[in-house]
């Protein structure tokens, strides 16, 4: 009877759901005595369980799950154990049963995702699996979560289920680690286990384009997924069928694989032209129009690119005539207005027809590990670089961001910084797009007063910026305008202690402090409401490793070194051939260097110290540049600061303090230098006042303008 009705209720979900199972040698591999443990996405991921795997499993559930009505049958064929995750009895009992070489399933989240992500995982289950030296086999649900059994909030008709079996692992503790400690222990071995599981929920393999076209077919194409300061939304089908219009005329003008410059601003236009390049297997490169003409025609240079799209519109408000005559005589500078003229009533209607039927009418030819997208680095120490990035990289990192900050199709994204911006692009567009929520664009990061307007008018749940950013909307925010965010994340430069303390006073909003680079598409690593420890930067994210390469003169802490699925192709490199340099080190291809100085606790938090080029040598000491700004800021936290250091025949350097603080002298920051207890090292030789500290368009500060100015000013 059993067996019938597996066999009954595979064939049903296979009829709804179009259920796919793989990995099943896993389950063979793992042996006899296996805790088998699965993210928890609705209330039919058990009887998924039980009709695909084989053998009588004996089901740990909560006991107040088991008390509903709709499991009553279930209950007739199935083995289940009623668990309290926090009776000790219930663990002892289910490790007496593991201990006879027996198999059983449990949700370590002990209750269905309200999020989107990973709840919270109970020690229970680690702890069984540690005493009876269990094998630990996971699997990964992933499309379950949409359905009417699901507790997001979201019903999609039938979606698509996929589960997958991993390969088996045992939980690796030292053996030394006893008493409370190793329950603990246990607990964050299984959490982080549970981190993979979500992870390895998402398909990788394929396309940016392809990825967003399954989530348009997957969230409907009439669901509103971009809104920009005109206020016009756009549906997943719109947003398509002006890609589609638009890449038929630009299929004309370029070339499969051909790098091609787009330098628009935060609109939704810009969105369409970065879809056509997508669409059309064209590798758009993202310019930044912030650095002026002689950085973006090296940028342009060192990519190839013989072609820029951009708005004659965009050029006329930003002010960028010059800019735009310089680029004339070296690309084809190309006015989207002046396309319209070339767009007929067979592309309107060609469009219309593959936004009706998108997965119909794209045939990608590209590869998951092919370029996808070019970026820049900012610049702020150097000439930029371009940063390649694969469709696997892109969607890589969506996977890992995606498993470890809770976001659902609901959300609202406000996206500020600017789309050649790493987190613009990637973290604020193409991550909302695929997870099926909404996007609002707004040009700019700098208009204090308005944007915190806009998040209190669109309801935004989700917002990314930087330290200087979050300052400033800060200051000027009434105190309920971020009522609707769930998550302030914040990256690109370290978030400092007042501005933490100033949104959780004012706002009551814990700042959640990541950390990422353009070269790893770019989350590295984040803190969550799960995991989270102030002053870090959170954990790696899942599928990525990491080491401390030793650094002369820094005891405490090495050069951060990651490599994983995220980490980019390589770099085109000014002057060079054109061919992409793939990321090395010391352990070889695929290792990437970050040059940020970090250490690394016990618990697997990372703190960051300071870029490797950010520390000065004094007297065979080396002082963290960011620590020097971090106590201008204890001294004057209303302004902006920036350390740098020269040559010093003396000492070989010395550092100075350029503060935009009037009346800003050395004397007081010795003072503050003294009560906080930092050697005289950290104190700077001279303190100067500059009337404003130069920014990058990403609110980085622009170190490279700043050594320039500080000349100028010095004569």
């Amino acid at each position: 009877m059993t067996r019938f009705l597996k066999f009954f209720l595979r064939c049903l979900l296979r009829l709804l759901y179009r259920v796919e199972v793989t990995g099943m040698e896993h389950y063979h591999q793992a042996g006899n005595r296996v805790l088998i443990v699965a993210n928890h996405t609705s209330l039919l991921d058990g009887i998924l369980l039980f009709a695909w795997l084989p053998d009588d499993l004996r089901f740990a559930i909560n006991t107040q799950v088991a008390t509903r009505p709709r499991f009553k049958p279930f209950l007739y064929f199935a083995d289940l154990y009623t668990m309290d995750p926090t009776n000790p009895l219930s663990v002892k009992s289910m490790v007496r049963f593991l201990q006879e070489d027996r198999k059983a399933v449990i949700f370590p989240e002990g209750r269905i995702t309200t999020t989107g992500s990973l709840m919270k995982v109970y020690e229970g289950p680690g702890l069984i699996a540690d005493r009876a030296g269990a094998t630990v086999l996971p699997v990964a649900i992933e499309g379950a979560q949409y359905t009417a059994m699901g507790y997001l909030g979201e019903r999609i008709r039938f979606p698509r289920i996929r589960m997958q079996v991993l390969a088996p692992e045992k939980l690796e503790i030292d053996p030394s680690i006893q008493g409370h400690e190793r329950r603990k222990a246990a607990a964050t071995c299984m959490q982080d286990l549970m981190y993979k599981v979500s992870y390895a929920c998402f398909d990788y393999e394929k396309t940016v384009f392809d990825a967003i076209l399954q989530s348009a077919g997957l969230f409907g194409g009439n669901r509103v997924v971009l809104e920009d300061f005109k206020r016009e939304p756009f549906t997943y089908r719109q947003l398509l069928m002006r890609a589609f219009i638009l890449g038929g005329v630009l299929r004309k003008d370029t070339q499969p694989g051909e790098h091609v410059g787009v330098l628009m601003p935060n609109v939704a236009g810009g969105v369409v032209v970065y879809l056509s390049m997508l669409y059309l297997e064209r590798i758009p490169a993202m310019l930044n129009y912030s650095t002026g003409l002689q950085v973006l025609l090296k940028a342009c240079e060192t990519a190839s690119i013989r072609t820029v799209y951009t708005s004659r519109q965009f050029i006329e408000n930003a002010d960028l005539q010059e800019l735009a005559q310089g680029l004339e005589q070296r690309v084809n500078l190309v006015y989207l207005e002046d396309l319209r003229d070339r767009i007929g009533v067979t592309d309107k209607l060609l469009g219309l027809v593959r936004s009706r039927f998108p997965r119909a009418c794209y045939r990608p030819t590209a590869k998951p590990g092919d370029p996808a997208t070019i970026l820049f680095t900012s610049g702020s120490e150097g000439v930029p670089k371009g940063v390649v990035l694969s469709h696997r990289n892109l969607l890589a990192n969506f996977a890992q961001a995606r498993s470890c900050i809770g976001f659902k199709p609901s959300d609202v994204f406000f996206n500020c910084l600017p789309l050649f911006h790493s987190f613009g692009l990637n973290i604020g567009c193409v991550l909302p797009l695929l997870g099926g929520c909404r996007i609002f664009l707004y040009t700019t990061p700098l208009h204090y007063r308005v944007i915190p307007e806009l998040l209190y008018q669109t309801d935004a749940s989700i917002l990314f910026a930087t330290n200087t950013f979050l300052k400033g909307y800060a200051r000027h925010a009434h105190p309920y305008d971020f009522k609707s965010l769930k998550y302030v994340l914040a990256g690109a430069e370290k978030l400092q202690d007042d501005t933490r303390k100033l949104w959780m006073e004012k706002f009551g909003i814990r700042i959640l402090e990541g950390y990422g680079a353009t070269e790893c598409s770019p989350v590295v690593s984040v803190n969550t409401p799960i995991n989270n420890k102030a002053g870090s930067v959170g954990k790696l994210l899942p599928g990525m490793q990491a080491y401390l390469a030793p650094v002369p003169g820094i005891e405490h802490g090495g050069r951060l070194v990651v490599n994983g699925p995220n980490v980019m192709s390589g770099y085109l490199l000014h002057g060079s051939d054109g061919s992409i340099h793939a990321p090395r080190t010391e352990r070889g291809e695929g290792w990437y260097d970050t040059g940020d100085i970090a250490a690394i606790d016990a618990d697997g938090y990372i703190q960051l110290l300071g870029r490797a080029k950010r520390f000065a040598k004094i007297g065979g000491e080396m002082i963290s540049l960011t620590a020097v700004e971090e106590l201008a800021v204890a001294v004057w936290p209303d302004c902006n600061h920036a350390a740098i250091s020269l040559p010093d025949e003396r000492k070989g350097e010395k550092i100075i303090l350029l503060s935009e603080q009037e009346g800003a002298d050395r004397k007081a920051f010795q003072e503050k230098a003294r009560e906080l207890g930092y050697g005289e090292l950290y104190i700077p030789r001279e303190v100067v006042h500059m009337r404003e500290i130069p920014v990058l368009g990403t609110g980085k500060t622009d170190y490279v303008s700043l050594m320039d100015k500080l000349q100028d000013e010095n004569g």
